[in-house]
Order: C-alpha cells, then structure tokens, then sequence
C-alpha cells in the first residue's frame, strides 16, 4: 500500500466562474489517482486507506468532498439540508461544509447566515419580492478568514472569493435565490424554494464567523464536527506530526509556500495547490520549508 495518494483535479465551469474538485467521492465525480478514482481504492484498502470507524459508517465511498473555488460572480444564494432532512426528502445525505477563504479581491464578500429573525412565511415572501438579502449577514473577507456552514444555515459565496471548500460527499443545493439570471437557453434558473423551507435553520446567531488566532508553527484547529476537523498550518521551521493514534486518513490542502513531507520515511515534495491523502495506517509525518497548509480528517 502506498504512503501517500495525489489526485488529478477535475475541473468545472460554472455560469458564476469554476469550482476545482481536489478530492471527490461523490458517485460519477470521482477523483482519480493513478487510473483508479478514490471510491475503488477505498473499495480495495477499506480500513487501511479511511480508518475502521470511518469504514464502517461509510463503507466504499469516500467521505469528504474538497474543492477550490474561484467566484467571478455571485453565487446563488442557497441552503443544504441535513442528513435527517435530506432522507426524508430522498436524497442520501446532507451537507455540512467550511470555507477557508484564500488571497481574494479587494471587494470581495460572502453571506453567512440570518442577520434577523423571520419567519418560513416571511422568508417565502422575501424570495418572492427580491429582499431576501436584507435578511442576510454579510461579510468582507480576505486571506485566512475562515466560516463554518453547518447545513441549514443559508449561505452565499461572493464575485472575487477565492476559497477551499471541505464538505460532506454530497452535492444536494437548494438555490433560494439567484438574482434573476437565466441558463444558456434563456430560461430563469431553477429555484427550490419549498425544499430549501423544509432545510433552513431560522435561528440567528450574533456572528458567524470563525475566530482564531493565527500563529507559527504550530497547528490551529478551524473546525471539529462529526463530518471532519481542519486545522491550519503556518510553518517555517520543520515540525513532526504524528498519526498513530489517528482513526482516519487525512487530507493535506498546500496553501502557499514550498515544503517537503517525510512520510514513514519516503519523502515527496509539498507545496501550495497540493493535494495529498496520507492513508489511516500512516504513522507520523515531517513537514519541513516555509509552507502554509489545511489538516483534515474525519473522526467517527
């Protein structure tokens, strides 16, 4: 078995810019390594590639979505639902998703939850008469703001963000609002304005943003729920970490810098655009070089 796996990103175009799917198991997207995608090798290592807790609550199909985002435009504006309310509406799951928000445009800003209550009536009328922004928390952002999108809570990405995306292996999107724009046959975009109702958290929180405090060499947890925990590194001097009591794999997201990984001895270059996926059964990893990079794994 290898120490370590690179995917081939795929990339796709999008009516507001591109998205870059790093790592995907999400059926008939799948990234691929070497001529496999990732499903068929969790297929093949199980518990060796993800974790024995991880493969036995998702079985053959990788549990993490990761992706670059690259907005020329605004998003839609847009809910996902949770696994218990995406059952009962017959999809899968739902998803639970972070934003880590890279080196972005001056301007650049992104919607985050309720700013004030209203209720499923309101938010229907709202839709309905183009004021559902108001409704809306917005953000300026720049690199290294980070927000977590646990599902039901509405959310938008906005023109000029550039972030990485981690979320659960699901691609259920409920589009509440899309500025009026059509597809390229000339026809308004579909809205799902009933099954995003169903999904959304009306609760309002006074700030949705992530804090933390950013610092050298040493890694700074983001976020830690059931879906997966990321943490970020900022390093300039070499830094050992070790894995042996780890249950899952882990995903390494390179965000600016050169470095190299010692990976239970093999060594392999790592710097920022790199994506790699370090097996559950690896042990310890030495970073070294000035590199800035995401940790993420999943614990059951």
């Amino acid at each position: 078995m290898q120490n370590y796996y690179k995917f081939t990103p795929l990339l796709r175009t999008l009516i507001w810019g591109t998205e870059n799917w790093l790592i995907s198991g999400v059926e008939g997207v799948e990234t691929m390594c070497e001529g496999q995608n990732i499903n068929t090798l969790v297929k093949e290592q199980k518990d060796r590639l993800v974790g024995k807790a991880n493969y036995q609550r998702f079985g053959d199909e990788f549990p993490l979505l990761i992706k670059f985002i690259d907005a020329k435009k605004d998003l839609s504006i847009q809910v996902h639902p949770t696994d218990e309310v995406a059952r009962r509406q017959g999809k899968p799951r739902g998803k639970t998703e972070m934003w880590y928000i890279l080196d972005s445009a001056s301007d650049a800003k992104l919607y985050s939850g309720l700013k004030q209550q209203i209720t499923p009536e309101e938010y229907t009328e709202m839709v309905e008469n183009d004021s559902i922004c108001d409704a809306l928390a917005q953000y300026a952002v720049k690199d290294g703001d980070c927000f977590f999108i646990p599902a039901g809570r509405i959310h938008a990405i906005g023109h000029g963000c550039q972030l990485i995306e981690i979320q659960q292996t699901s691609d259920v999107t409920y589009r509440i609002y899309d500025y009026k724009r059509r597809d390229k046959d000339g026809n308004l975009r579909q809205l799902h304005t009933k099954e995003a109702a169903e999904s959304i958290d009306y609760r309002v929180l006074p700030d949705y943003r992530t804090h933390y405090e950013p610092t050298k060499n040493e890694g700074q947890l983001l976020v830690e729920c059931p879906y997966f925990n990321t943490a970020v590194y900022d390093l300039d001097e070499p830094m050992l970490i070790d894995y042996s009591e780890l249950d899952s794999f882990v995903v390494l997201i390179g965000l600016k810098g050169n470095g190299s990984l010692t990976i239970d001895d093999e060594k392999v270059t790592f710097r920022g655009g790199d994506t790699i996926l370090l097996p559950a059964c690896v042990s310890n990893v030495r970073v070294e070089g000035e590199i800035k990079f995401l940790e993420t794994y999943v614990l059951s």
